[in-house]
Protein backbone atom coordinates (compact mmCIF):
# COMPACT_ATOMS: atom_id res chain seq x y z
CA UNK A 1 0.00 0.00 0.00
CA UNK A 2 1.71 3.25 -1.05
CA UNK A 3 0.94 6.32 1.37
CA UNK A 4 2.84 9.61 1.42
CA UNK A 5 5.14 10.27 4.59
CA UNK A 6 6.46 13.57 5.27
CA UNK A 7 5.84 14.99 1.65
CA UNK A 8 7.46 11.35 0.33
CA UNK A 9 5.75 8.67 -1.42
CA UNK A 10 6.52 5.34 0.60
CA UNK A 11 5.46 1.85 1.49
CA UNK A 12 3.83 1.05 4.12
CA UNK A 13 4.89 -2.45 6.13
CA UNK A 14 1.32 -4.35 5.90
CA UNK A 15 1.99 -5.98 9.21
CA UNK A 16 3.65 -5.26 12.08
CA UNK A 17 3.99 -8.89 12.86
CA UNK A 18 5.63 -10.83 9.75
CA UNK A 19 4.86 -14.16 9.71
CA UNK A 20 8.76 -15.29 8.05
CA UNK A 21 11.84 -13.94 6.99
CA UNK A 22 12.86 -14.63 3.30
CA UNK A 23 16.29 -15.47 2.61
CA UNK A 24 18.07 -16.15 -0.21
CA UNK A 25 16.69 -19.26 -1.08
CA UNK A 26 15.34 -20.33 2.02
CA UNK A 27 12.27 -19.03 4.51
CA UNK A 28 12.22 -19.03 8.32
CA UNK A 29 9.25 -19.13 10.30
CA UNK A 30 8.97 -16.12 12.56
CA UNK A 31 7.25 -15.74 16.40
CA UNK A 32 3.40 -14.44 15.71
CA UNK A 33 1.23 -13.78 18.19
CA UNK A 34 -1.57 -15.51 16.12
CA UNK A 35 0.68 -18.59 15.47
CA UNK A 36 1.63 -21.81 17.47
CA UNK A 37 5.01 -20.33 17.09
CA UNK A 38 5.93 -18.13 19.93
CA UNK A 39 9.89 -18.37 20.20
CA UNK A 40 12.11 -16.08 19.05
CA UNK A 41 14.72 -17.56 16.80
CA UNK A 42 18.20 -18.17 18.28
CA UNK A 43 20.92 -17.04 16.32
CA UNK A 44 23.98 -18.92 17.13
CA UNK A 45 27.46 -16.66 16.81
CA UNK A 46 30.52 -18.33 15.67
CA UNK A 47 33.23 -15.98 15.74
CA UNK A 48 36.57 -16.58 13.19
CA UNK A 49 38.64 -14.33 14.78
CA UNK A 50 41.80 -13.52 17.15
CA UNK A 51 40.62 -10.61 19.09
CA UNK A 52 36.14 -10.59 19.45
CA UNK A 53 34.87 -9.08 22.72
CA UNK A 54 34.07 -12.26 24.53
CA UNK A 55 35.54 -15.07 22.62
CA UNK A 56 38.15 -14.30 20.41
CA UNK A 57 40.82 -16.67 19.63
CA UNK A 58 38.78 -19.48 21.09
CA UNK A 59 37.86 -20.84 17.40
CA UNK A 60 39.82 -18.82 15.12
CA UNK A 61 41.27 -22.22 13.91
CA UNK A 62 39.20 -22.82 10.98
CA UNK A 63 38.42 -27.03 12.38
CA UNK A 64 37.87 -25.72 15.61
CA UNK A 65 35.05 -22.76 14.03
CA UNK A 66 33.14 -25.36 11.60
CA UNK A 67 33.18 -27.82 15.29
CA UNK A 68 31.41 -24.38 17.13
CA UNK A 69 28.72 -24.20 14.35
CA UNK A 70 27.88 -27.65 14.53
CA UNK A 71 27.70 -27.73 18.42
CA UNK A 72 25.54 -24.71 18.22
CA UNK A 73 22.85 -26.45 15.78
CA UNK A 74 23.13 -29.53 17.62
CA UNK A 75 22.42 -27.37 20.95
CA UNK A 76 19.07 -25.58 18.88
CA UNK A 77 20.67 -22.86 17.03
CA UNK A 78 17.87 -21.41 13.99
CA UNK A 79 20.59 -19.77 12.36
CA UNK A 80 24.18 -19.64 12.39
CA UNK A 81 26.22 -16.11 12.25
CA UNK A 82 29.93 -16.54 10.98
CA UNK A 83 32.33 -13.67 11.62
CA UNK A 84 36.47 -12.97 10.63
CA UNK A 85 36.31 -9.27 11.98
CA UNK A 86 35.58 -8.14 15.28
CA UNK A 87 33.29 -4.99 15.92
CA UNK A 88 34.27 -4.85 19.52
CA UNK A 89 34.80 -1.09 20.91
CA UNK A 90 38.04 -0.18 19.88
CA UNK A 91 38.97 -3.00 17.35
CA UNK A 92 41.31 -2.86 14.44
CA UNK A 93 39.73 -3.30 10.79
CA UNK A 94 41.22 -6.35 9.06
CA UNK A 95 41.46 -6.00 4.96
CA UNK A 96 39.14 -7.97 2.84
CA UNK A 97 41.54 -10.54 1.56
CA UNK A 98 41.81 -11.54 5.40
CA UNK A 99 38.61 -11.66 6.34
CA UNK A 100 37.95 -14.12 3.88
CA UNK A 101 40.77 -16.25 4.29
CA UNK A 102 39.17 -16.64 8.28
CA UNK A 103 35.57 -16.93 6.85
CA UNK A 104 35.44 -18.60 3.25
CA UNK A 105 35.83 -22.24 4.19
CA UNK A 106 33.72 -21.86 7.24
CA UNK A 107 30.37 -20.80 5.31
CA UNK A 108 31.49 -23.22 3.08
CA UNK A 109 31.29 -26.45 5.03
CA UNK A 110 28.49 -25.13 8.01
CA UNK A 111 26.49 -23.92 4.77
CA UNK A 112 26.73 -27.58 3.35
CA UNK A 113 26.28 -29.46 6.59
CA UNK A 114 24.89 -27.52 9.18
CA UNK A 115 20.85 -27.48 8.36
CA UNK A 116 20.32 -24.15 8.96
CA UNK A 117 20.95 -21.18 7.18
CA UNK A 118 24.36 -19.28 7.56
CA UNK A 119 24.81 -15.97 8.13
CA UNK A 120 27.84 -13.58 6.98
CA UNK A 121 28.80 -11.21 9.41
CA UNK A 122 30.67 -8.79 7.70
CA UNK A 123 30.44 -4.63 6.15
CA UNK A 124 32.71 -5.83 3.10
CA UNK A 125 30.56 -6.21 -0.03
CA UNK A 126 33.29 -8.72 -1.77
CA UNK A 127 33.40 -10.62 1.85
CA UNK A 128 29.65 -11.08 1.63
CA UNK A 129 29.60 -11.88 -2.23
CA UNK A 130 31.95 -14.70 -1.69
CA UNK A 131 30.08 -15.79 1.33
CA UNK A 132 27.18 -16.18 -0.98
CA UNK A 133 28.51 -17.97 -3.63
CA UNK A 134 29.69 -20.55 -0.69
CA UNK A 135 26.48 -20.71 0.40
CA UNK A 136 25.25 -18.28 3.02
CA UNK A 137 21.79 -17.16 2.77
CA UNK A 138 21.98 -13.52 5.23
CA UNK A 139 24.43 -10.30 4.77
CA UNK A 140 24.59 -8.84 8.44
CA UNK A 141 25.80 -5.53 8.10
CA UNK A 142 26.95 -3.64 11.44
CA UNK A 143 26.73 -0.36 9.44
CA UNK A 144 23.39 -1.06 7.72
CA UNK A 145 24.43 -1.72 4.04
CA UNK A 146 26.19 2.05 4.22
CA UNK A 147 29.41 1.08 5.36
CA UNK A 148 30.55 -0.47 1.58
CA UNK A 149 29.29 1.36 -1.60
CA UNK A 150 28.76 -2.11 -3.00
CA UNK A 151 26.87 -4.04 -0.68
CA UNK A 152 23.39 -2.94 -1.32
CA UNK A 153 24.40 -4.17 -4.88
CA UNK A 154 25.49 -7.27 -3.68
CA UNK A 155 22.51 -8.10 -1.60
CA UNK A 156 19.89 -6.91 -4.20
CA UNK A 157 21.87 -9.63 -6.95
CA UNK A 158 22.24 -12.13 -4.96
CA UNK A 159 18.87 -11.57 -2.71
CA UNK A 160 19.84 -12.74 0.22
CA UNK A 161 18.55 -11.69 3.42
CA UNK A 162 19.72 -8.86 5.27
CA UNK A 163 20.27 -7.88 8.61
CA UNK A 164 20.64 -3.73 8.61
CA UNK A 165 22.11 -2.55 12.07
CA UNK A 166 22.40 0.88 13.83
CA UNK A 167 25.31 1.95 15.12
CA UNK A 168 26.76 5.43 16.14
CA UNK A 169 30.39 5.97 15.23
CA UNK A 170 32.59 2.91 13.89
CA UNK A 171 33.79 -0.20 16.01
CA UNK A 172 36.98 2.29 16.77
CA UNK A 173 34.72 5.55 18.10
CA UNK A 174 31.32 4.52 18.90
CA UNK A 175 32.10 4.11 22.53
CA UNK A 176 34.18 7.51 23.02
CA UNK A 177 31.05 9.49 23.84
CA UNK A 178 27.66 8.24 22.72
CA UNK A 179 25.15 10.51 23.19
CA UNK A 180 21.13 10.76 22.55
CA UNK A 181 18.43 13.20 23.48
CA UNK A 182 16.31 9.98 23.07
CA UNK A 183 17.75 6.82 22.53
CA UNK A 184 14.77 4.72 21.34
CA UNK A 185 12.98 7.27 19.49
CA UNK A 186 16.26 8.25 17.39
CA UNK A 187 17.47 4.67 17.04
CA UNK A 188 13.58 3.72 15.84
CA UNK A 189 13.96 6.63 13.26
CA UNK A 190 17.12 5.69 11.88
CA UNK A 191 15.83 2.10 11.28
CA UNK A 192 12.72 3.69 9.96
CA UNK A 193 14.67 5.22 7.44
CA UNK A 194 17.28 2.50 6.54
CA UNK A 195 14.17 0.44 5.73
CA UNK A 196 12.63 3.05 3.20
CA UNK A 197 15.46 3.29 1.97
CA UNK A 198 16.08 -0.22 1.16
CA UNK A 199 12.48 -0.65 -0.12
CA UNK A 200 13.21 2.07 -2.36
CA UNK A 201 16.08 0.32 -3.57
CA UNK A 202 14.21 -2.48 -4.59
CA UNK A 203 14.67 -4.51 -1.64
CA UNK A 204 11.45 -6.67 -1.01
CA UNK A 205 10.09 -6.07 2.92
CA UNK A 206 9.88 -10.12 3.36
CA UNK A 207 13.95 -10.05 2.81
CA UNK A 208 14.58 -7.28 5.58
CA UNK A 209 15.53 -7.47 9.37
CA UNK A 210 16.48 -4.77 11.53
CA UNK A 211 18.82 -4.70 14.29
CA UNK A 212 18.72 -1.30 17.02
CA UNK A 213 22.72 -2.23 18.18
CA UNK A 214 22.88 -3.12 21.51
CA UNK A 215 26.45 -1.91 22.48
CA UNK A 216 27.43 -0.38 19.33
CA UNK A 217 27.92 3.32 20.07
CA UNK A 218 25.16 3.34 23.54
CA UNK A 219 25.60 3.32 26.95
CA UNK A 220 25.18 1.01 29.66
CA UNK A 221 21.83 2.92 30.45
CA UNK A 222 20.85 3.33 26.62
CA UNK A 223 21.29 -0.60 26.40
CA UNK A 224 19.10 -1.06 28.94
CA UNK A 225 16.76 1.30 27.61
CA UNK A 226 16.58 0.06 24.16
CA UNK A 227 16.22 -3.41 25.81
CA UNK A 228 13.03 -2.21 27.97
CA UNK A 229 11.22 -0.52 24.94
CA UNK A 230 12.14 -3.08 22.20
CA UNK A 231 8.93 -3.91 21.54
CA UNK A 232 8.46 -0.66 19.71
CA UNK A 233 10.66 -2.00 17.11
CA UNK A 234 8.00 -4.31 15.99
CA UNK A 235 5.79 -1.03 14.63
CA UNK A 236 8.77 -1.52 11.37
CA UNK A 237 7.12 -4.46 9.89
CA UNK A 238 10.04 -6.61 9.47
CA UNK A 239 11.96 -8.80 12.15
CA UNK A 240 13.90 -7.50 14.86
CA UNK A 241 17.02 -8.69 15.84
CA UNK A 242 18.68 -8.20 19.33
CA UNK A 243 22.37 -9.03 20.09
CA UNK A 244 22.53 -8.29 23.31
CA UNK A 245 24.99 -11.93 24.38
CA UNK A 246 27.31 -10.93 27.37
CA UNK A 247 27.64 -7.49 26.69
CA UNK A 248 28.78 -5.16 29.32
CA UNK A 249 25.89 -3.71 30.70
CA UNK A 250 24.66 -7.31 31.61
CA UNK A 251 27.96 -8.07 33.65
CA UNK A 252 27.46 -4.46 35.29
CA UNK A 253 23.98 -5.18 36.45
CA UNK A 254 24.74 -8.63 37.56
CA UNK A 255 28.20 -6.98 39.47
CA UNK A 256 25.82 -5.09 41.47
CA UNK A 257 23.13 -7.34 42.21
CA UNK A 258 25.22 -9.73 43.13
CA UNK A 259 28.07 -7.17 45.12
CA UNK A 260 31.11 -9.30 43.24
CA UNK A 261 32.44 -9.57 40.09
CA UNK A 262 29.90 -11.05 37.28
CA UNK A 263 31.54 -14.37 35.52
CA UNK A 264 30.79 -16.30 32.15
CA UNK A 265 28.58 -18.49 33.48
CA UNK A 266 26.71 -14.97 35.33
CA UNK A 267 26.46 -13.06 31.81
CA UNK A 268 25.23 -16.66 29.72
CA UNK A 269 22.49 -16.42 32.55
CA UNK A 270 21.63 -12.69 32.26
CA UNK A 271 21.86 -12.95 28.39
CA UNK A 272 19.09 -15.87 28.92
CA UNK A 273 16.96 -13.37 31.25
CA UNK A 274 17.33 -10.95 28.64
CA UNK A 275 16.25 -13.48 26.09
CA UNK A 276 13.11 -14.19 27.79
CA UNK A 277 12.33 -10.40 28.43
CA UNK A 278 12.54 -9.99 24.43
CA UNK A 279 10.61 -13.11 23.79
CA UNK A 280 7.75 -11.54 26.22
CA UNK A 281 8.00 -8.10 23.99
CA UNK A 282 7.71 -10.03 20.70
CA UNK A 283 10.91 -9.62 19.47
CA UNK A 284 11.83 -12.45 16.69
CA UNK A 285 15.28 -13.33 16.89
CA UNK A 286 17.98 -13.46 19.12
CA UNK A 287 21.93 -13.29 18.38
CA UNK A 288 23.68 -15.41 21.46
CA UNK A 289 26.92 -17.06 22.18
CA UNK A 290 25.53 -19.65 24.74
CA UNK A 291 23.00 -21.68 22.40
CA UNK A 292 21.80 -24.39 24.26
CA UNK A 293 21.32 -22.12 28.14
CA UNK A 294 18.95 -19.38 26.30
CA UNK A 295 16.90 -22.03 23.86
CA UNK A 296 16.17 -23.88 26.72
CA UNK A 297 15.16 -20.97 28.56
CA UNK A 298 12.98 -19.62 26.16
CA UNK A 299 11.66 -22.26 25.46
CA UNK A 300 10.32 -22.84 28.64
CA UNK A 301 9.36 -18.95 28.52
CA UNK A 302 7.30 -19.39 25.79
CA UNK A 303 5.76 -22.90 26.41
CA UNK A 304 4.30 -21.40 30.14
Amino acid sequence: MEIVRGGRVGCMPPDPFPTHWSLRTQRLELPHPGSHHRRPLVMGIVNVTPDSFSDGGRHSDIEAAIAHGMNLVAAGADILDVGGESTRPFSTPVMADEELRRVSEVVRQLSAKAGVPVSIDTSKASVARRAIDLGAEIINDVTGLVGDPDMLRVALESQAGICAMHMQGTPQTMQTAPRYTDAVSEILAFLETRRDALLAAGMPLEKICLDPGIGFGKTHAHNVELLAHAGRFLSLGVPILIGHSRKGFIGELLATKLGRPASEPDLDGGTAGVACALAAQGIQVVRVHAVRLVRSAIELFCAS
